[in-house]
């Protein structure tokens, strides 16, 4: 007699869904704070999980940050992270969840993960973490990026330019990023305020 062979789950299989991690997820009873990352955008969404599937109760694309609020640099770094993390947070806390927990599929100290939770937490969100995980605050200002383009600007004028073209094309000295930063900040905070958010 020949055995049945039982397959595993698609979505296990194909990797895409670890089932032992997902399950303490949703046993937790709170909703699952996403984010994931693509080549160029970073995707973060608050997740409920239902009987009939999962619902999205809101999300935040970083394309975003350039559309609404005026970000030049890239929509994937460390400082873009952090006011992705800041938005989602937000636009949670007008949804009327102010406690989740973080779901990211790797996840270690100074990852551009930590900078999206830290943006979070400083938005009001309530997310389970540790306290030394979370990249430095001239990380997330993106002073690294401005001294890196100071020093290379020096040393090789032209891979300067290769590097930093997307910066330089939106008319963005990639040394004043830290500027830069504070004021997208700043705008996001004040039309969240308006909003009655904050």
């Amino acid at each position: 007699m020949i055995g049945r062979v039982v397959l595993p789950l698609k979505r296990m299989r194909l990797g895409l869904t670890d089932y032992r991690r997902r399950r303490k997820l949703i046993l937790s009873g709170l909703p699952r704070f996403t984010v994931r990352f693509s080549n160029r955008y970073i995707l973060i969404q608050l997740i409920e999980a239902r009987l009939g599937g999962d619902h999205t109760i809101t999300s935040f694309y970083s394309r975003e940050l350039s559309t609404r609020y005026g970000w030049k640099a890239s929509c994937i770094n460390t400082p873009a992270s952090y006011l992705s993390g800041l938005v989602a947070g937000f636009r949670s806390l007008r949804a009327g969840v102010d406690k989740a927990i973080l779901d990211v599929k790797r996840f270690g100290r100074g990852f551009r993960c930590s900078a999206v939770l830290k943006g979070a937490l400083d938005a009001g969100m309530d997310i389970p973490h540790g306290d030394d995980i979370f990249p430095s605050k001239s990380r997330i200002r993106g002073e690294h990026i401005a001294n890196y383009a100071a020093l290379l600007e020096k040393m090789d004028p032209e891979m300067y330019r290769r590097r930093f073209s997307s910066y330089l094309a939106k008319s963005l000295d990639p040394k004043d990023l830290p500027k830069h930063f504070d004021e997208v900040y700043r705008a996001i905070v004040e039309s969240f305020k308006r909003e009655g958010v904050i």
